[in-house]
């Protein structure tokens, strides 16, 4: 089975990649060659079994697409996306790349008439305030932000494209991964993974949002574990609903700290400075807090259950058990 990565350079592009040549299978099919694609070279892990190849290029460019699914995947995993805070600050780089980028995708697939599994990763953006206490699987689509609006719209492409055939869908609706590993990026949900992650490695991090704000969390390792599942998940019991609202763990912000507090102590905690930030907090204001999932259960999707879990998880993964 030929797989191929979108977005392969990213965190989860990398770890998805790390997981595949580890395994090296999707369920019960082996993967006999990936291929990874981004706008730089993606990293190839060590230990695979099958070949990998790396491909460098501008996804929504005239022909790009359709390059890539000349080798004519089984599965498509489509990781690539401008976030969040960079697609509301640049407008027309942000429906370019998660709209133009997805749209050619598809048309490609369906010029290549031998209709792929593509897994496509969504967003919890594509909910809208106001909500219920605990949003279901059945709620309506309604974004607040170009990014939240991108991703609605690539979720109706991937309905439509699978109920014409041209391709066998599944979008998962991701929470905030938490806790990223590595740099900051421009997505607003950053601090989120910030407020863990450097306090944990010796560092100040800031705060700004209050800490009332909530939302609902799955590590990396977890998110790894819904791309893999969607992969091999059979089309009969998904029907017509092809996007799924992935499990997770809800938290506020002061709910994390005394997590962080719990695990790391109080001088860890103490590496937190809180300054307030209105374009961050008008963002997140419009997000969603809580999810039932009960969908993406019964198919077998799994996450933590604590956000204890999640920061353990990432001292296990990341910093090798140390906490600075």
């Amino acid at each position: 089975m030929h797989v191929l990565v979108i977005g392969a350079a990213g965190m989860i592009g990398r770890k998805l990649t790390q997981r595949l040549a580890s395994d090296g299978r999707l369920g019960e099919r082996r993967v006999t060659q990936a291929t990874l694609y981004d706008v730089v070279p993606a990293p190839v892990p060590a230990g695979a079994s099958f070949p990998i190849g790396v491909e460098v290029g501008d996804l929504p460019a005239p022909g790009e697409t359709d390059r890539l699914m000349a080798g004519r995947p089984e599965v498509v995993f489509n990781l690539a996306a401008i976030v969040s805070g960079e697609a509301e600050e640049d407008f027309d780089k942000g429906y370019r790349i998660n709209l133009d980028g997805m749209r050619n995708l598809l048309d490609s697939i369906r010029a290549a008439g031998h209709a792929p599994r593509l897994v496509f990763a969504s967003s919890l953006a594509v909910f809208g305030a106001p909500f219920p206490a605990a949003i279901p699987d059945d709620y309506h689509l309604t974004p607040l932000t170009s990014y939240g609006t991108q991703k609605a719209i690539g979720e109706l492409l991937l309905a439509d494209y699978t109920r014409k055939s041209f391709v066998d869908g599944v979008g998962l609706r991701l929470p905030t991964i938490c806790v990223r590993p590595g740099n900051p990026n421009k997505a607003a949900s950053g601090f989120f993974s910030s407020i863990l992650r450097e306090p944990l490695a010796g560092q100040e991090a800031v705060l700004p949002v209050g800490d009332d704000v909530r939302h609902w969390f799955a590590s990396p390792r977890a998110a790894v574990g819904f791309l893999v599942h969607a992969a091999s998940l059979d089309a009969r019991i998904l029907g017509p609903r092809r996007s799924i609202t992935m499990p997770g763990v809800t938290a506020t912000i002061g709910e994390m700290i005394a997590a962080l507090r719990k695990v790391a102590g109080d001088e860890v905690a103490a590496r937190i400075r809180r300054v307030r930030d209105p374009f961050i907090e008008e963002i997140v204001a419009g997000w969603p807090r809580k999810f039932t999932t009960q969908r993406a259960l019964e198919l077998g999707f799994t996450a933590e259950r604590s956000v204890e879990d999640i920061i353990r998880i990432h001292i296990d993964d990341e910093l090798d058990g140390q906490i600075a």
